[in-house]
């Protein structure tokens, strides 16, 4: 099964979803970086979807629950690069995504785990 990538990068993990989402995959994401949070002492997570077009019920509900359980572990999460539609289709699903800070692009998400402000 395919893997996606997890880079470290200080206390931080990246984490930038360049494939078509499966349930199967985000599962494996979920279970990887709950992981790596633990075993890299990681305070911070960035979840880059900008390739995504679309985000259904069930990834929209992966990416709460994945953020919730780095909350958990004392890590926050920011998701960037959201494409309009998906933040469309996420609304219309009833999916808010409470307890996930968003940005609009990797550099102003650095931004937010990093402590530096607005970019």
């Amino acid at each position: 099964m395919d893997r996606i990538p997890i880079l470290t990068m200080g206390k931080l993990l990246l984490v930038t979803i360049q494939v078509d989402m499966h349930d199967r995959l985000a599962l494996a994401l979920q279970d990887d970086l709950t992981s790596r949070i633990v075993k890299d002492g990681a305070n911070g997570v960035l979840i880059d979807i900008s390739s995504l077009d679309v985000v259904d019920s069930f990834i929209g509900r992966m990416i709460g629950n994945t953020a919730a359980m780095a909350r958990v572990l004392d890590a926050q999460t920011v998701v960037v690069g959201m494409q309009p539609s998906v933040a469309i289709t996420l609304v219309e699903l009833g999916l808010t995504l409470s307890g996930v800070r968003t940005a609009l692009n990797v550099e102003k998400g650095m931004a937010l785990l990093t402590g530096g402000g607005a970019v």
